[in-house]
Formats: C-alpha cells, sequence, structure tokens
C-alpha cells in the first residue's frame, strides 16, 4: 500500500470528525437593544450597540449582558439624567438576563417563533420575563430578535414628581442579537 493510499482513510476519518463537531455555542459581541419613551411632554429613544449575547444550543440557555452608560440618547442631558438619577450606572453598572428558550429546535432551517423565560437583573432588582422571540437561522448565524415592555417602577428607578409627565411608566425594549459560532 502506497503512501497516499494509506493518507485517504486519515482523511476522511479527519473531515468527519471535523464536520461531525457542530457548534453548541453561538455568541455575538455587538448585539443592538433600544428602548422608548412615550409621553405627551417628550419621548425620549436609547441605542446600545455593545451588548454582549452568548446562547448555548445544547441547553437552549441564553445570557446576556449590558453595560448600561452605553446607552447613546438623542440629548447628552438625557444621559447624564439616565445614568446619574435613574438607572445610576456608577452603582449598577450592568443590566443581566439569564434564560432558556422554550421547545427550540436548533436544527430548522428559517424562522422560529419562540418564548424565551429567564430573569432580568436591573439596578439592583431581579424580574422573571418571558419574552416572545424571532429566531431566525441563516447558514451558520442565530439571529434573535423582538420587542417586550418593562415597568419603570419594578426596577425602583426614583422619577421626581416634577419629572414624572416627561417618562413613561412603561418602556418599550427592542433587541436584535446576531449570534455566530462561539471559537474558544
Amino acid at each position: 500500500m502506497n503512501s497516499r493510499n494509506r493518507l485517504i482513510p486519515f482523511f476522511v476519518f479527519f473531515c468527519f470528525c471535523t464536520f461531525a463537531q457542530e457548534h453548541t455555542k453561538f455568541i455575538e459581541r455587538q448585539g443592538h437593544v433600544s428602548f422608548f419613551s412615550y409621553t405627551s411632554v417628550e419621548n425620549i429613544k436609547a441605542e446600545n450597540n455593545q451588548v454582549l449575547g452568548i446562547v448555548d444550543l445544547q441547553t437552549n440557555e441564553i445570557a446576556v449582558s449590558m453595560l448600561m452608560n452605553a446607552f447613546i440618547f438623542e440629548k447628552a442631558l438625557m444621559r447624564e439624567h439616565f445614568n446619574e438619577s435613574y438607572v445610576e450606572s456608577d452603582i449598577y453598572p450592568k443590566a443581566i438576563f439569564e434564560g432558556v428558550i422554550s421547545d427550540f429546535d436548533p436544527t430548522l432551517s428559517g424562522e422560529q417563533t419562540r418564548i424565551i423565560q429567564g430573569n432580568f437583573s436591573m439596578h439592583g432588582v431581579t424580574k422573571q420575563l418571558e419574552i416572545k422571540t424571532k429566531i431566525e437561522r441563516r447558514e451558520r448565524t442565530y439571529i434573535l430578535s423582538g420587542t417586550f415592555e418593562t415597568i419603570v417602577q419594578d426596577y425602583k428607578i426614583k422619577i421626581p414628581p416634577l419629572l414624572a409627565g416627561n417618562i413613561a411608566k412603561t418602556i418599550s425594549v427592542d433587541f436584535r442579537f446576531e449570534c455566530l459560532p462561539y471559537e474558544e
């Protein structure tokens, strides 16, 4: 048997092992989260493109972490009030979500709508959330997106009575993560 013929079984074994090792962890390092507060006095919108998200397809677990001071506002004064007076980002620098995607089949191509259940921690308070999420599989990418509403008072964020009319009691939150295979 010549050396070329001896390499063929090794090559087939190598290819099989390489393709059999499917990625189970996917990561997004620049996820997008935005929120919107509508009142008759003033609309407030902020965006954060520095959100870290990790999805484990073996367990269907998801974890998201975002720096609160990374939100960008239309007006610098809004950003200052948000960080100093409301979320107190020097004391509570991050918001974290940890949850599980219900009934998700990562092998299906295309789009699935699923519920993610988990705990969202912000401003020193943890609340359980159920978030309806669109999950789209495109080749080696999983795109998770959705909208949910949260109540400001639930997170013990104090709004001075003078400014209460400027900030909605319920805030709409949008998110989008394009998760790629995590390379260790």
